[in-house]
């Protein structure tokens, strides 16, 4: 992606000429993740826990067919109030140029975006990744990031989909996976995923001096992804979230729902069964998430 594709914001255009950290954001949580009037108030905390950390937020999205990094409030609430705003992975950006739609960013998308702008963090709920029982059903979250040398912070992967497989995916894309002040694997919702990792970070300027060493050595073009838990007075109960997510798998089965339409029911069905507790905890992790980032990006400009 050439820069003279992309429009920055204001705000971001002046971190960009003065050397400010900035931290990227999506908009595919603001459009298609979290239910409204929630969204645009949660998309706003987001920025705020940006700029409350000492960084720039960068959220990005289509306007109109035009990439924007930086989006101001009248476009972010232009996405988040819209019918017919578009989901926006990397594949979909010329179509949706070319067309001239708003669109929203996913993972992948904003991550792609974000690499060609320069931006080297990017703050985010969770990742796509292998769904449960299909192997060959990815999300093209995973290829991406083995394709752009930046730092995402996230709390896992959702853990409605097949954890072990993801990080094994990830191992072979050669996309490496720290643990935040932890060596577990977060499973979104809850603290421990199960799994183990074999890096462990456990402060922003350990992670900016990772950065700074990927660049030096120029072996690595892939994605550090960091692995932020929520603690675990805050996370879903793990026993309600097994009975929740059992229950929603046998849903699934019963009525036949595939593809691209597992994610939103599951995550819809996690919403009703723990009667908005999920979306709560959600909303904990992203902001968490964010301020890490911002974090990190200060300490990387300040190396």
């Amino acid at each position: 992606m050439r820069e003279f594709d992309i429009a920055y914001g204001d705000e971001v255009a002046r971190a960009r000429r003065d050397g400010t950290p900035i931290v990227a954001l999506e908009t595919t949580i603001v459009s298609h993740g979290l239910p409204r009037p929630d969204n645009l108030a949660v998309a706003r905390q987001i920025e705020q826990a940006v700029r409350d950390n000492g960084a720039v937020p960068a959220t990005i999205g289509m306007l109109g067919g035009r990439i924007v990094v930086g989006i101001d409030d009248e476009q972010l609430t232009r996405l988040a109030t819209a019918d017919n705003v578009a989901k926006l992975s990397v594949r979909d950006l010329a179509v949706a140029a070319a067309t001239g739609v708003d669109g929203a960013t996913t993972v992948a998308g904003t991550s792609a975006i974000a690499a060609a702008a320069g931006i080297g963090v990017f703050a985010t709920g969770g990742l796509g990744g292998v769904h449960r029982g299909a192997a060959y059903d990815e999300s093209a979250d995973l290829v991406t990031l083995s394709r752009c040398p930046i730092a995402v912070v996230c709390a896992g992967v959702k853990s409605i989909l097949d954890v072990g497989a993801t990080l094994e995916r990830l191992e072979t894309l050669g996309v490496n996976v720290a643990g935040y002040r932890t060596t577990r694997f977060p499973g979104f919702f809850i603290t421990d995923s199960g799994f183990a990792l074999d890096w462990s970070l456990d402060s922003p300027e350990r992670i900016a001096a990772a950065l700074r060493a990927q660049r030096e050595q120029g072996l690595h073009r892939g994605a550090l992804i960091v692995a932020n838990p929520l603690p675990v007075d805050q996370q879903l109960d793990p026993v309600l979230h097994d009975r929740v997510l059992e229950e929603g798998l046998a849903k699934l089965d019963s009525e036949g729902i595939t593809g691209k339409a597992v994610t939103p029911f599951l995550l819809s069905h996690f919403h009703s069964a723990t009667q908005g507790r999920s979306l709560a905890v959600n909303v904990r992790l992203i902001l968490r998430n964010a301020a890490l980032a911002a974090q990190i990006a200060v300490a990387a400009a300040n190396k």
